[in-house]
């Protein structure tokens, strides 16, 4: 497993730290999680986005080809 060492400023940190204190977890599961989720659904996203644009220009691209 890779590891990522990052700075925050102390006000980010002691958020962080105090919404896992709320959540009963690590801080770095916390950060796990978020960043996995971010991943899968940035992956969604542009797929969703990508999808929309080739159906909404299909004719221009049969016609171009």
């Amino acid at each position: 497993m890779a590891s990522i060492t990052i700075d925050l400023p102390d006000s980010q940190f002691q958020k962080l730290q105090d919404l896992a204190r709320v959540h009963g977890i690590p801080a770095e599961a916390l950060l796990r999680a978020s960043i996995e989720d971010w991943l899968s659904s940035s992956k969604g996203d542009f797929t969703q986005v990508t999808d929309y644009v080739l159906n909404k220009n299909a004719e221009l691209y049969r016609r171009l080809a």
